[in-house]
C-alpha cells in the first residue's frame, strides 16, 4: 500500500490551507517575517510537494518592516473558484500586549504562480481569516475576533480574547464586506477558537477550527450547522484531531488544518504539528504540515481513518502507485540571476538593498545588526531534518569591530547562534561566535570562543556547521586545510519555537543561512560563492 509519510511539509510549514483545483493540490502555509509572504506547495498524489509560488513579492502587497519577531503573515488561506485562486491572508503588526492591529487582506491569480494582484483590504477585527464559496454563488469572510478587553497578554494567553469566529458576506465585484458580522461559533470549553475553514455536505456546514493555543493542547475542533450563521452543535467527540492527551505520540501539537475531497470522493484533513526533540520539549524545526487520512461515519461526523484522535505518522495515500521522494543534499552556487527559491530573508519588500546576485556569488549588503526588524542583511533557507550540515564559503574584508559576516544558525533575535568573520584590534581579522541562546526580552550576546580564531589578512574562508538533534558545532577551514571544529558544542534545542520565552509566543523555525550586518553605517560587502545543505539523520 502506497502511504503518505508525515510531515509532509518539514520545517516551518504551519498553519496549512488546502485547496484542489482539478487534479491537483495546493498547500498554503504561514511564513510570518519572512519575505516574500505565504508558501504554496503543489502536489497531485498528497505524498509528494513542491514549493511553487510565494505570492506576496512587493511593496504594495506586504511591507513587513518594523514587525515584531513572529508577527507578520498569519495562517492564509488558499481557495479556488470562479477560475481565479483566491489568498486570504492577515499581516499582524504586534505581538505583545493587548492589541493584536492584524489586517486582513485578499489577493487573486488566474493561476498559483500568479500574477498575484494588489491585496484587497477587508477588515483588521481579528486573525486567521478564511473565504467560503458557497454553492449558490455568494462568498463568506471568516476570522477570529481578538478582544483586547482582557488580561491576555505576553506569552499567556487567556480565553476571553478569542472572542468567537465572525461571519460576513464578502462581495467580490464591490471589493468590500456586505451586511453585517455575525459570531457564528464561539467553540468549545477547550478555548481559544481560531482557524476556522468552513465546508458543505449534504446540506450541512461543517466548521473545523484550531483550539487550545498552537501549543501541545492544539487541537482540530468540529461542528455542524444547517445554516451557515448557526447555531452549531459540536461533534460527539469534539476534537476532530489532537495529540494533547497522547506525549508519546511522534506528531505534537496536532490541530490547525483543513479538510478537502480527492476526485473519488476520498477526504483528507491538514494540520499543523511538532517532532519535539528525544527527551527535550523542543521543536527546532518548528511546527510543520502533515495531513490525515478521515472517513464520514453513518452519524454525518467526520473522524481519523485509523481511528482514534491521535494522527498518524504513515497514513494511506489516494494513489496506491505513489512513491515517497528521498530527500537529497542541496547544493547552490549562486551563478543565476535569481535567489535559489528555498532561500528567504526577512521582512523587506525591499531586497536589493540587503543583497544581490554578481553572477558568481551571492552578495549581501550589511546593514542592521542581526537583531533589527527593519533592515538585515540574512539570506537563509528552513532547517527540515533534526540532523543536517550547511557550508558555505565567504569573502568578507572588514575593517572594524562593527562589521561581520557568515554562517548563522537562526530563529529570531533572540535566538541564534551565528559564527562569523570579523576585525580585532590586536588580531586583524578573526572568527568569532556571537550567540543568544534565548534570551527573551533583553537579546544579550554570549560569546562561546575564550578567543577570537586568528585568519589570514585576505581570501575566502569555508564555514561550515553539524547539528545533531540538539547539539550544534561550528568548523571552519582555509584553502588546503582540513576541517576544524570552531568552539564548543552549543545547545542547537534553543533554537525552537519552546526555547526561551515558550511555545506560545514564538511561532515559526530555525533556518540556516547566511548573515552580515554592518553597524558602523558603512553597508560593507560580503560575497557568499556557495552553500550546501545536506541531511544527515538516518
Amino acid at each position: 500500500m502506497s502511504q503518505i509519510i508525515n510531515p509532509i511539509l518539514p520545517g516551518f510549514n504551519p498553519d496549512p490551507s488546502i485547496c484542489r483545483a482539478g487534479p491537483d493540490y495546493y498547500i498554503a502555509t504561514s511564513t510570518f517575517e519572512w519575505y516574500p509572504g505565504v508558501q504554496i506547495h503543489h502536489s497531485t498524489d498528497l505524498v509528494n510537494w513542491r514549493l511553487v509560488s510565494r505570492p506576496l513579492t512587493r511593496a504594495s502587497q506586504l511591507d513587513m518592516r518594523g514587525n515584531p519577531d513572529s508577527c507578520g503573515i498569519w495562517a492564509p488561506c488558499l481557495s479556488h473558484a470562479d477560475g481565479l485562486f483566491w489568498l486570504v491572508y492577515t499581516d499582524v503588526k504586534r505581538l505583545d500586549g493587548n492589541f493584536k492591529d492584524a489586517h486582513n487582506y485578499i489577493v487573486t491569480a488566474p493561476d498559483i504562480t500568479g500574477p498575484w494582484s494588489d491585496p484587497v483590504y477587508v477588515n483588521s477585527s481579528g486573525f486567521d481569516p478564511s473565504l467560503f464559496h458557497d454553492d449558490d454563488g455568494r462568498k463568506w469572510f471568516l476570522n477570529m475576533v481578538w478582544n483586547h478587553r482582557t488580561d491576555s497578554v505576553g506569552g499567556s494567553p487567556k480565553h476571553p480574547a478569542f472572542a468567537g469566529i465572525l461571519a460576513q458576506e464578502y462581495d467580490a465585484a464591490a471589493g468590500k464586506l456586505v451586511g453585517e458580522p455575525v459570531n457564528i461559533f464561539a467553540g468549545s470549553s477547550h478555548g481559544l477558537v481560531e482557524g476556522a475553514h468552513l465546508f458543505r455536505r449534504d446540506g450541512w456546514y461543517y466548521i473545523t477550527v484550531a483550539e487550545g493555543g498552537t501549543g501541545y493542547d492544539h487541537a482540530v475542533t468540529m461542528a455542524r450547522s444547517r445554516d451557515l450563521t448557526g447555531p452549531y452543535e459540536l461533534h460527539p467527540d469534539t476534537f476532530l484531531m489532537t495529540s494533547k492527551d497522547a506525549p508519546d505520540a511522534v506528531l505534537q501539537r496536532a490541530g490547525h488544518g483543513q479538510m478537502v475531497e480527492t476526485p473519488e470522493g476520498e477526504v483528507y484533513h491538514t494540520h499543523l504539528c511538532s517532532r519535539p526533540l528525544p527527551g527535550v520539549r523542543r521543536s527546532p524545526l518548528g511546527r510543520e504540515t502533515s495531513i490525515q487520512k478521515c472517513v464520514w461515519g453513518e452519524d454525518g461526523w467526520l473522524r481519523l481513518a485509523q481511528g482514534g484522535r491521535v494522527p498518524d505518522v504513515a497514513v494511506p495515500a489516494p494513489d496506491p502507485a505513489s512513491r515517497k521522494l528521498p530527500d537529497e543534499a542541496i547544493h547552490r552556487d549562486f551563478t543565476g540571476d535569481t535567489l535559489p527559491e528555498e532561500f528567504q530573508w526577512l521582512r523587506t519588500p525591499q531586497p536589493e538593498r540587503i543583497f544581490s546576485l554578481t553572477g558568481s556569488a551571492l552578495r549581501l549588503h550589511a546593514r542592521e545588526s542581526i537583531g533589527s526588524w527593519f533592515e538585515q542583511a540574512l539570506v537563509a533557507r528552513r532547517q527540515e531534518h533534526l540532523g543536517f550540515r550547511a557550508e558555505t564559503s565567504v569573502s568578507f574584508a572588514p575593517c572594524n569591530f562593527q562589521q561581520a559576516a557568515g554562517l548563522v544558525h537562526y530563529y529570531n533575535r533572540y535566538k541564534f547562534h551565528y559564527l562569523a568573520l570579523t576585525w580585532h584590534e590586536d588580531m586583524g581579522r578573526v572568527l568569532t561566535i556571537l550567540s543568544c541562546p534565548g534570551d527573551w526580552p533583553d537579546g544579550k550576546l554570549q560569546f562561546p570562543l575564550e578567543q577570537p580564531v586568528a585568519l589570514p589578512e585576505d581570501g575566502a574562508v569555508e564555514l561550515a556547521m553539524n547539528i545533531d538533534g540538539a547539539a550544534l558545532q561550528f568548523f571552519h577551514r582555509l584553502p588546503a586545510q582540513e576541517w576544524r571544529p570552531v568552539g564548543p558544542v552549543l545547545d542547537a534545542s534553543v533554537i525552537s519555537d519552546e526555547g526561551g520565552r515558550s511555545e506560545h509566543a514564538s511561532f515559526t523555525g530555525a533556518f540556516t543561512g547566511m548573515a552580515a550586518f554592518d553597524t558602523s553605517g558603512g553597508a560593507i560587502e560580503a560575497d557568499f560563492d556557495r552553500f550546501a545543505y545536506i541531511p544527515i539523520e538516518a
